[in-house]
């Protein structure tokens, strides 16, 4: 029978890998669920594919989706108290995303929107700094956090915080370039190109935490 530490072990992999599961499939089953719903306006059928966020208004992927991952970042508990704060505060940024809904063509200017009823014009600043602050943090998490080690760096660990800085970098190099490109005029749709990227990258590098690519984790001899 596996000693509690064992169990505590896989329990933590099973988070991770769940967490980054949760952010791959995020945006395909926004766009596959909110594509296959009704379009009530003209607008609403050029746009909806725009963001991940505009398909809250004509899917609940994005709610079931996101709540039980942020969930568990808040609960998730970490190496240090800069790992409990970072996947916190992940998680109440991600909350603020789904509570906050952002603005829409296709909904009357003014629209009481979201958990607290807010003006969409409002109610899409927030949603704004609360998405670029969850990328944020959960760069960092990925730069900061998953590259901690003990007295032993194998070859393979070496590897995998690789991974972990080209994801964490990768966003906030990402997001940096699209801050520019949307000052530049790019269209709209680059909006959910960009945030497709990042979950991936996200997702990719919990994953990689969550021992899922047996090719990249330390031999037992080596653990």
């Amino acid at each position: 029978m596996a000693n509690r530490s064992t169990k505590e072990e896989k329990m933590y992999l099973r988070i991770r890998n769940l967490v980054g599961i949760l952010g791959v499939i995020l945006p395909w089953l926004a766009l596959f669920s909110a594509g296959i719903a009704a379009h009530p306006t003209e607008a609403c059928r050029q746009q909806w594919w725009w963001s991940i966020s505009a398909t809250y208004y004509l899917s609940p992927a994005l709610v079931g989706v996101l709540v039980p991952a942020c969930i568990v970042l808040i609960s998730y508990i970490g190496y240090d108290w800069t790992d409990n704060l970072i996947t916190s505060l992940s998680g109440l940024f991600g909350l603020g995303i789904v509570l906050f809904p952002c603005a829409v063509s296709w909904e009357e200017p003014g629209t009481a929107v979201g958990f607290f009823q807010l003006p969409m014009e409002a109610s899409t600043i927030i949603h704004t700094v609360c998405a670029c602050l969850f990328f944020v943090c959960i760069a960092l998490n990925s730069i900061l956090q998953f590259t901690k080690h003990g007295a032993v760096m194998t070859d393979r660990k070496i590897l995998r915080n690789r991974i972990y800085r080209v994801c964490g970098y990768g966003m906030l190099g990402l997001m940096a370039l699209f801050a520019v490109a949307k000052l530049l005029g790019a269209p709209g749709w680059t909006t959910m190109v960009v945030e497709i990227i990042l979950l991936h990258l996200y997702g990719f590098a919990w994953l990689v935490k969550g021992e899922a690519f047996p090719f990249l984790n330390d031999k037992p001899e080596e653990a």
